[in-house]
């Protein structure tokens, strides 16, 4: 019995030296392709951690961040307004509802949104404020909605890209459900660079964190393994970016 362990053994120890034999050959093999007289045993440098000094640096102004922020958000299928004021918003979203016969209207439960007073402007729609009912379901209240309307937390010029924080009165489901969704951003919000608004979230903490973070460059967009592409499928089909100031 000890003998047969024995040659198991062996023969285990045979079967790794072949494969670390054949691993550094292939690794040499890379090492030869990229000019490399050796495989490199140990990991490279990297002086630099994060972004460069004149990254951190640059900055548009509000007029160059409005017209890159609306060609990046159009380029992907998004539609872009730049409007004077709250009232020009409440205006503007009154008659997207009347063109669309939008019914059914769910909202976060924000002073900003309160202010605007969308119930007056749109007497015959049913707008429902988020999470302002406990026995309500919500989800099922955000799924059926025709349009789905949130003030942004943060936007970025150069990607295009508008954040939507959660909270207990701000659910994620207001801007992922609805079919048409209207994101009131106010310029002063709208940054330059991505990195502009991550650095406050590091700033904040772990514990501080909200419940989600969510990053929204147009419509909803998937695509099956032959990449035909169907707007619409895992959020809103259309989305309204309304830049206010």
């Amino acid at each position: 019995m000890a003998e047969q362990q024995e040659t198991h053994q062996q023969w285990l120890d045979q079967l790794a030296a072949a494969s670390r034999t054949k691993q550094e050959t292939f690794m040499k093999g890379i090492a030869n392709r990229l000019g490399r007289p050796s495989r490199m045993t140990e990991k490279p440098q990297h002086p630099f951690r994060g972004a460069p000094d004149f990254w951190n640096a640059f900055e548009w102004t509000i007029e160059e961040r409005v017209e890159r922020f609306t060609d990046n958000f159009k380029a992907v299928g998004g539609h872009v307004a730049r409007l004077a004021d709250m009232d020009a918003a409440k205006q503007f979203i009154a008659d997207k509802a009347a063109e669309m016969g939008a019914k059914y209207i769910v909202r976060q439960d924000q002073q900003e949104l309160e202010a605007l007073g969308l119930e007056a402007a749109l007497a015959e729609a049913n707008i429902s404020v988020w999470n302002t009912d406990p026995g309500q379901s919500w989800k099922a209240r955000a799924a059926e909605a025709d349009f789905g309307i949130v003030i942004a937390d943060y936007a970025a010029a150069y990607t295009g890209s508008i954040t939507v924080l959660s909270a207990k009165e701000k659910g994620r489901s207001v801007s992922l459900l609805p079919t048409v969704l209207m994101v009131i951003i106010p310029l002063e919000r709208l940054k330059t660079r991505l990195g502009e608004i991550l650095k406050n979230f590091d700033a904040a903490g772990r514990e501080n964190l909200p419940a989600g973070i969510h990053f929204i460059s147009g419509p909803s967009r998937s695509a099956d393994i032959e990449n035909d592409l169907t707007i619409g499928v895992h959020g809103p089909g259309i989305v309204y970016a309304l830049l206010v100031g």
